[in-house]
């Protein structure tokens, strides 16, 4: 089965805004642009939940997302508010766990959409591809543990944590 050669996607393209795909070529943006569905989603859309398989990875290219826990006893706690030019969902690609989060449409939103099975082919079999967009997801986590040692730091700090 052949496929179509993918037209590089312009730098100003949704795809090339957002971190998990900065530095890839016109022409990889374009293989990502080719299995991405756009959506839009209002305000309080629960996109998923912690504890549900993950079978896609969301782009924001306009609006908000929360990602919380639920806390016993507490409610909703909100573990980062996420805008355009961000992305979530990636562990589902990366780990068959389930999601260890919720997502909640914050501010009415449109995103990119890739399910899991698609970018796992993509990166399969374009491994310049998957180099880039690995070494990203690595980033990205790096910088979200530093986040979370943080306000586990200040919880402690603060005495409201024990």
């Amino acid at each position: 089965m052949s496929h179509p050669t993918a037209e590089p996607a312009p730098t100003d393209s949704p795809i090339a805004r957002i971190a998990l795909f900065q530095g890839l070529s016109p022409k990889s943006l374009a293989r990502v642009a080719s299995i991405a569905t756009a959506q839009r989603y209002p305000v309080g859309t629960v996109l998923f939940r912690a504890g549900d398989v993950g079978d896609r990875l969301y782009l924001i290219t306009e609006g908000r997302v929360r990602i919380s826990r639920e806390v016993p006893g507490m409610g909703e706690e909100a573990l980062t508010i996420l805008g355009a030019g961000d992305y979530f969902g990636e562990m589902a690609v990366i780990d068959p766990a389930p999601r260890s989060a919720d997502a909640h449409v914050h501010e009415a939103c449109s995103v990119l959409e890739i399910r899991k099975d698609e970018m796992e082919h993509l990166l399969l079999v374009h491994r310049d591809l998957a180099y880039e967009v690995l070494w990203n997801v690595v980033r990205t986590l790096t910088a979200r543990l530093r986040d979370t040692t943080d306000k586990v730091t200040f919880l402690a700090v603060t005495g409201k944590f024990s």
